[in-house]
């Protein structure tokens, strides 16, 4: 048995019902599908719980992230720890499927190594059609640097500790897990005999990326810092990443104890944020920091900036920009295996950071 394993979060119901029709369609049913909503909003999850539950071979998982930045790894190695002996393919639900996908998926099984595909990408119109897989016009073909949409053994996965953590929102996770496999003794395979899956038409994620605060989390630089890992990893030959806890997601009730725990007020005066960042949360242990992050008004003031302009000393303070990257890069680095919240409110004017230590 093939697991497709789909991580997931607050994406459009159809593109999932597109995916998910292609696979009901496949000439060999020699698969079940895993999907991971990796904390969507309640609404959207609801409706890709019910859309997911209504083909019999798939299951449905939520976890509670939803106030954490995007971790494909995160959403993966949870439902990769589970797996039994076997294959697994990481899936998106990017892509329609050809018929006989899961019938060369089988083909491809090999317990010594993994295989990535082709893809062709639709334009944003084609996207739009309901035809057969064959009548789609592909607006181009990727070559052997894409490195997603990959067969892996399950066994060489859990050899490695599945895929980085410590890689968030965008970028490098694929080309790393490949690397490490390769490092570990498994071979890396590329397809492209047949074209077997498109994927469909989306904005650019990095044109998203703002230079302000955003409610949607957003850490200024992370793509680098990412492709900076994955030259670390790649220089120093390693093999396997993550603690032995890897796969492990805070669960409901973690969750709700953080939802539910008071938080006291900080301002953005830089000693604050410094001594909060620097000496406070690396030295909190078996207890929850909660803190609600706002703008000092004097900042504002008619007299606060006339001392400033005069060169007179004056308290300095972050913008929530800074305070946010600073926060985020901070979880990156060292806190992301804690039971945490994150959460920019929707006026931009507050920022909640909770976390059990």
């Amino acid at each position: 048995m093939i697991t497709l394993l789909y991580p997931y979060r607050n994406r459009e119901i159809q593109r999932i019902q597109r995916s998910m029709d292609s696979l009901a369609q496949q000439k060999v049913h020699n698969f079940n599908v895993v999907f991971i909503d990796y904390g969507s909003e309640d609404g959207i999850a609801a409706e890709a719980k019910a859309l997911v539950e209504k083909y019999d071979f798939a299951s449905y998982v939520y976890l509670y992230a939803k106030n954490q930045p995007w971790n494909k790894c995160k959403a993966l190695n949870y439902a990769i720890k589970k797996l039994e002996e076997g294959y697994c393919f990481v899936a998106d639900v990017d892509m329609i499927f050809h018929p006989e996908f899961t019938s060369v998926l089988e083909q491809c099984s090999d317990k010594a190594s993994a295989t990535y595909f082709q893809v062709g990408f639709l334009s944003e119109s084609e996207t739009k059609k309901n035809v057969a897989f064959e009548s789609y016009q592909v607006n181009f073909k990727t070559n052997e640097e894409a490195t997603g949409m990959t067969l892996f053994p399950v066994s060489c996965l859990k050899k490695i500790n599945g895929f980085d953590e410590f890689f968030h929102f965008w970028g490098a996770e694929d080309t790393d897990v490949h690397n490490r496999l390769k490092n570990a003794g498994c071979k890396v395979n590329y397809y492209d005999k047949k074209l077997l899956m498109l994927h469909q038409w989306h904005p650019n994620y990095r044109q998203r990326e703002a230079k302000t605060l955003n409610k949607e989390l957003q850490l200024s630089g992370i793509v680098e810092i990412n492709q900076q890992h994955l030259f670390h990893n790649q220089k120093e030959n390693i093999v396997q990443v993550n603690t032995k806890d890897w796969g492990h997601i805070m669960d409901k009730a973690e969750w709700e104890e953080l939802q539910a725990f008071p938080v006291t007020l900080l301002s953005n005066e830089k000693q604050r944020i410094d001594y909060f960042l620097y000496q406070q949360l690396p030295n909190s242990m078996n207890r929850i920091l909660a803190v609600e992050i706002k703008e000092n008004p004097v900042q504002n003031n008619f007299k606060y900036r006339l001392k400033k302009k005069m060169g007179k000393k004056v308290p300095q303070f972050y913008s929530l920009k800074e305070i946010n990257d600073q926060i985020l890069l901070h979880i990156v680095s060292f806190y992301h295996t804690k039971p945490y919240i994150y959460q920019v409110k929707e006026d931009l004017k507050t920022i909640i950071f909770k976390i059990k230590t």
